[in-house]
């Protein structure tokens, strides 16, 4: 009789070349960058998904996938319902954490920091530049609320499409964007052995930035 496989085993092995303390950038922004751009070239499907972790006053944890919309000096920003759970948790408690993990390049990039809501002119701009229908989505969906049925979104959505039908649809009130500043972020590449090379910056004081290797 056939021994039945064990789904949390796995066989698979890292094999990537490595990373070295001399092939990281000294700012761990342009090192995101550089990253982001070779995953793009390799072909990683939904390069910019990560997770998002927070936490409300009752310090429980949440993760979920959401995407990144930008990335530079100031931070990582992404969009949302500001009355979702998310958002409720963000007010309460404006720090969260990110994870990207690109499979195909055998990298994880971790990062962590305070958040802050983005300008309400920045968030005109993205949201300006969805497809309609998504624009119309925010304003038909009570994000993270109980509903009783599917037909009750359904109706919400046909009502704002009949409401702005024909003109500009405005940015809701309840949504837009978020920007992480990171405090520490680390760069994982998986190697053999499981014996995976990690290095973590960390922000000084003086928004200098010192750099770790940790043990895998």
């Amino acid at each position: 009789m056939e021994t039945p496989r064990d789904p949390t085993a796995s066989n698979y092995e890292h094999a990537g070349k490595g990373l070295r303390r001399s092939d990281l950038d000294p700012d761990p922004i342009r090192q995101f960058g550089n990253w982001f751009t070779a995953a793009i070239e390799a072909g990683v499907r939904d390069v910019n998904a990560m997770s998002l972790a927070t936490a409300g006053r009752d310090a429980r944890p949440s993760v979920r996938i959401v995407l990144v919309k930008g990335f530079d000096q100031d931070g990582f920003i992404f969009f949302t319902n500001y009355e979702s759970e998310k958002g409720k948790h963000l007010e309460a408690n404006p720090y969260a954490a990110l994870a990207f993990y690109w499979i195909e390049l055998d990298r994880q990039i971790r990062i962590s920091g305070k958040v802050k809501k983005t300008s309400r002119k920045e968030s005109q701009i993205y949201f300006h530049s969805r497809p309609v229908g998504s624009q119309l989505s925010a304003w038909a969906s009570r994000q993270s609320e109980i509903i009783d049925a599917r037909r009750v979104l359904d109706a919400r959505m046909a009502e704002m499409t009949e409401r702005f039908q024909n003109k500009p649809v405005p940015l809701p009130p309840h949504w837009g964007g978020y920007r992480l500043k990171p405090d520490t972020m680390e760069f994982w590449q998986g190697r053999l052995n499981r014996l995976h090379d990690r290095f973590r910056y960390t922000r000084q004081q003086d928004d200098s930035w010192r750099i770790d290797r940790l043990a895998p």
